[in-house]
């Protein structure tokens, strides 16, 4: 009888190299889930924490704003370069938001998984879906409010939009809840409970990372 692993078997996908004693391989993490219901809260909380993660910064056509730093708020580029971005399928995920372009570099995600780190991205919900097309072994992460009433009232409290915008939101998170069957987890992030639904993020990750037969992230 042989002693020790073997990293991969005939025929079989390529076991996790936790097995050969190695590090395990970096996870492209996409978070997302209705607005309002606290996404960008559980991100700084876990920068908070140290999650050792390498947080996306999406590019932007918009002008720079003052106070704005290019490279950490947004990677400033302009309507010709984004296009051209576009037409080279230099992006992960883009859209049009508010008149002006917005979207995810390739080079980005890609650099950060080369050095071994974990990428967490984070879209809306019709961004997922075209990333789970292209990286169909990414972690999709869908978050959750504790019920519709809680995310009315986490609006109602921001004080940023009328009620009929609410309202409008609310229709919205309506449909969006019901995608979730394409992610691959979910998780609540119920009101004043910020430390469990990182937590529950924690654990999945964790988890994640045991898996016999690793994600494969190809872009």
């Amino acid at each position: 009888m042989t002693e020790g692993y073997h990293t991969s078997l005939p025929d079989k996908p390529t076991l996790n190299p936790i097995l050969a004693d190695d590090s395990p391989q970096p996870l492209l993490v996409i978070f997302s889930g209705p607005s309002g219901v606290g996404k960008d809260s559980v991100l700084m909380r876990m920068r908070e924490l140290g999650f050792p993660f390498h947080f996306v910064v999406n590019a932007n056509s918009r002008p720079q704003r003052p106070g704005e730093i290019d490279g950490f708020d947004y990677h400033f580029v302009d309507k010709e370069r984004f296009e051209d971005l576009i037409t080279r399928n230099e992006l992960l995920e883009w859209a049009v938001v508010y008149g002006h372009y917005r979207g995810i570099l390739k080079s980005e995600v890609q650099r950060a998984l080369q050095s071994g780190r974990d990428v967490i991205v984070r879209v809306n919900v019709d961004g997922a879906a075209t990333i789970k097309q292209i990286v169909p072994d990414a972690v999709f992460i869908f978050i959750a409010p504790g019920s519709i009433e809680e995310l009315r009232n986490r609006l109602i409290l921001r004080r940023t939009e009328s009620s009929e915008d609410i309202e409008r939101r609310l229709s919205l998170a309506q449909h969006e809840l019901e995608q979730v069957p394409l992610f691959d987890y979910v998780v609540i992030n119920r009101e004043d409970r910020l430390d469990e639904a990182v937590g529950q993020i924690r654990a999945i990750i964790v988890a994640e990372k045991q898996r016999v037969f690793p994600r494969q992230i190809s872009l």
